[in-house]
């Protein structure tokens, strides 16, 4: 049984800790919470940006899910996310081996890699934009031809999509690398002494020692992908060519700004965080069982 000078002191180390939390909980509830919940309010509301604010019901829900783009835009969107998040995956854990391996170089290349992340998106887009023109872009000046990388429908998305995965390679190679290292060497040499091959050591002992990385990897890269705008917008505006690049970002934008129907936007942004919520769940509970937390050496 706890003494009261015992309880006085775990009171006080609580207090202490709820005081050395405030700052951050304020920004949470005020830049993060708050938000949210004026978005959710929004989506039962009429509003112009410029005019007055009036009650619509369900209104814009149900308007909202006649609206063929919108049903279109997560399509793409959907497909956006298939193609970027498996091709950053697998190139950030192959670029994440090879810095493992402690070659020549390794520090510098890890500054590299990471800059793209960390640039600005739209920056990144206006320069990609260039690199992937048609006339005078520096790719087909490589290539010797004239490929229509951003204006033809079949090609537009899976550029652009390249071209995100690219941003965010670094990024991934530098958490991948960070759980290379919690790999203990023992199991390891272990492993070799019995006679497992490369790709043995890689499939049956890294790669399920990894799990915990791939799973914080794939759901800030899902959650990221989702939410893209900036380098589709500076690449594609307006939906690209036939709209085949108007991912649900862009058209929650061009819902607010262009249209000016806040209401509607605040409602597709409503879809997208219920989207994002089951889809997080679905990767925690697929991966609750298959992961590794720790090995006992």
């Amino acid at each position: 049984m706890a003494t009261p000078v015992r309880r006085r002191s775990r009171s006080r180390d609580t207090r202490t800790a709820y005081l050395l939390l405030a700052p951050s909980l304020v920004g949470v509830v005020l830049f993060l919470a708050v938000p949210v919940l004026i978005v959710f309010g929004l989506s039962f509301f009429r509003w112009d940006v410029l005019g007055p604010v009036t009650f619509a019901g369900f209104d814009n829900i149900t308007e909202v899910a006649a609206d063929d783009r919108f049903a279109r835009s997560l399509l793409v969107t959907a497909v956006f996310v298939l193609i970027v998040i498996p091709l950053q995956t697998v190139l950030g854990l192959g670029l994440a081996l090879l810095m493992h391996r402690g070659l020549p170089g390794t520090s510098a290349f890890r500054t590299i890699f990471v800059l793209p992340w960390v640039c600005a998106p739209l920056a990144l887009g206006v320069m990609w934009r260039w690199i992937l023109a048609p006339t005078d872009g520096a790719l087909n000046a490589l290539l010797g031809t004239r490929v229509a990388w951003l204006a033809d429908p079949a090609l537009a998305l899976p550029s652009v999509a390249a071209v995100t995965a690219w941003t965010q390679v670094g990024y991934v190679a530098l958490f991948f690398l960070a759980g290379l290292r919690n790999v203990p060497e023992s199991v390891i040499e272990a492993a070799r002494l019995d006679g497992a091959s490369s790709w043995r050591l890689f499939s049956r002992i890294v790669l399920p020692l990894l799990r915990p990385t791939l799973f914080f990897v794939l759901v800030t890269g899902v959650i990221s992908s989702f939410q893209t705008f900036d380098a589709v917008y500076a690449l594609t505006p307006k939906g690209g060519p036939s709209g085949v690049t108007d991912v649900v970002a862009g058209r929650i934008y061009y819902a607010a700004f262009t249209d000016r129907e806040v209401g509607q936007a605040a409602v597709m942004a409503v879809v997208l965080f219920l989207v994002l919520a089951v889809v997080t769940v679905a990767q925690q509970r697929w991966f609750a069982r298959r992961t590794t937390y720790e090995l006992d050496t």
